[in-house]
């Protein structure tokens, strides 16, 4: 096989790839929005995520056995079925537990993290939230927390939702992310910018000794 027929097999894999992404993520959305609906009938939209994220975090995610029995396709779905109602019948609501049915039922139990993800962001638009990614050197005292919180409220016009994580690399202040926006008052970069600056200051002042002997010379 030439290299030009391996960048082309290469491309067509990629987009096999990305269109099949595309479809789950597409299967995901129809998947949490159903299920959504559901909870919001019953009052627990709150309660059935975080139920399932504990099936999908703590359980599935770190046992490779129990993530390969689920999701790997080596036994029937039958066989899942009888798993999960031994599993979690008594441990999830009704709802929970018919979901994961429904999920294997349609052989989609892979799906389950991405369903979630798209139904927790149904359920901070639906309820006026945002979510806000910040990174702080050390972890933030309460007030400076509370004033961070209500800025955000009064720039978003949502309630903030934070994610913190401590980041010694940025050395100090604060890292914020808001979807697409992104809000870097860290130390280091601030140290990055001023030596950034210095270097372009260098850059000028040397070339404009080159200019000035340049016109000397020629005089």
């Amino acid at each position: 096989m030439t290299a030009q027929e391996e960048a082309v097999k290469a491309l067509e894999s990629a987009r096999a790839r990305l269109g099949a992404d595309a479809t789950a993520q597409r299967v995901a959305r129809i998947y949490a929005e159903a299920l959504y609906a559901e909870a919001e009938k019953r009052g627990a939209v709150q309660d059935v995520l975080e139920e399932l994220d504990r099936v999908s975090n703590e359980v599935a995610a770190r046992d490779p056995v129990i993530r390969n029995f689920f999701v790997g396709g080596l036994v029937g779905r039958d066989r899942r079925a009888d798993a999960l109602v031994k599993a979690f019948t008594g441990q999830l609501s009704d709802l929970a537990l018919h979901f994961l049915l429904v999920l294997n039922n349609h052989e989609r139990l892979e799906l389950l993290r991405s369903v979630l993800s798209v139904y927790r962001k149904l359920l901070e638009e639906r309820s006026g939230q945002v979510r806000v990614q910040v990174r702080t050197a050390a972890e933030l005292p309460d007030d400076q927390r509370e004033r961070l919180v209500s800025q955000l409220r009064q720039m978003t016009g949502r309630e903030p939702l934070l994610q913190t994580r401590i980041d010694p690399d940025i050395l100090g202040g604060l890292i914020v992310q808001v979807g697409d926006w992104l809000y870097d008052a860290s130390v280091r970069h601030q140290l990055d910018f001023l030596r950034n600056q210095l270097i372009e200051s260098s850059s000028h002042e040397i070339q404009a000794g080159r200019d000035r002997f340049s016109s000397a010379g020629g005089n």
